[in-house]
């Protein structure tokens, strides 16, 4: 089943479509220094305008970069706890517009 809402990929090849917490841990946690030193999560709806980069800076450090351009946001954080930054960013995409997404699954009516 395609992505409905956002897709995250990795330097190495990984994709997955609407990733869970979990699932942003797991591609957090194979970050290294030598073939996969990033995530990049976007939006599937090419109108949507919002992005996130979380790369590895160095051991136990990601810098984690966040663009919103309709809500004026851009941000750029470097963290250590990838159970904590992947909690945070679900949170955050959870947020954002989701541009020709049903209207009854914003409500959460089906």
């Amino acid at each position: 089943m395609p992505a409905e809402y956002y897709v995250a990929d990795s330097a190495d090849g990984d994709h997955i479509d609407d990733p869970s917490e979990d699932a942003l841990f797991l591609l957090f946690g194979d970050l290294n220094a030598t073939d996969n030193r990033f995530v990049r999560i976007r939006p599937v709806a090419d109108a949507a305008t919002w992005r996130v980069s979380v790369t590895l800076r160095g051991p136990g450090r990601y810098e984690v970069v966040r663009r919103d351009a309709a809500r004026g946001e851009h941000a750029t954080d470097v963290v250590a706890d990838i159970g904590h930054l992947a909690q945070d960013l679900t949170r955050w995409l959870a947020a954002r517009d989701a541009p020709g997404l049903r209207p009854e699954r914003v409500d959460g009516v089906s």
